[in-house]
């Protein structure tokens, strides 16, 4: 099983409704969880001979919510941007490479199909394209930080 057909799996369960998807095949097992507390997608595969089944517990944190008025506002203002979301789990890098410049900086002008960042998986390095054109307002995540699939990555002004 490659990894494209991992995502449109992730992507099928997410849709579905499942909160509990097991796939076993010759010599993978994946398992893929939804609707936690905080509503997140995990995937695990363990290859079958080589290691017993692992179970991977989502970490939970102690998260404190901002005053109402703050979320609410920032809310209102987030509404007009178009976020821009991560297609698989991984690692978020913002370069290509560690000696190289940032693919994108608060500001830049992008166009369709410009890459914005790459996401490793699976030790392959997956670059993500933009689907829409505008100007980088905001980016959501850290570099070399690991993200969910469907976290957001990015808010774009289309204006």
């Amino acid at each position: 099983m490659d990894l494209k057909e991992i995502q449109n799996l992730i992507k099928f369960v997410a849709k579905s409704g499942a909160s509990e998807v097991k796939l076993e095949m010759d010599d993978v097992k994946i398992t893929i969880r939804t609707g936690s507390e905080h509503d997140k997608t995990y995937v695990q595969q363990v290859p079958m001979q080589t290691a017993p089944m692992i179970q991977q517990q989502p970490m939970v944190g102690t998260e404190t919510a901002p005053a109402a008025p703050v979320a609410a506002e920032a809310a209102a203002e987030d509404s007009k941007y178009i976020t821009i979301k991560s297609p698989i789990i991984g690692t978020f890098y913002r370069k290509p490479a560690p000696d190289k410049p940032v693919f994108v900086e608060v500001g830049t002008d992008i166009n369709e199909g410009d890459v914005l960042c790459v996401i490793e998986a699976m030790k392959l390095f997956n670059e993500i394209e933009s689907e829409v054109s505008g100007k980088i307002v905001k980016v959501l995540v850290d570099d070399s930080s690991p993200v969910e699939f469907d976290q957001p990555l990015f808010l774009v002004d289309p204006s």
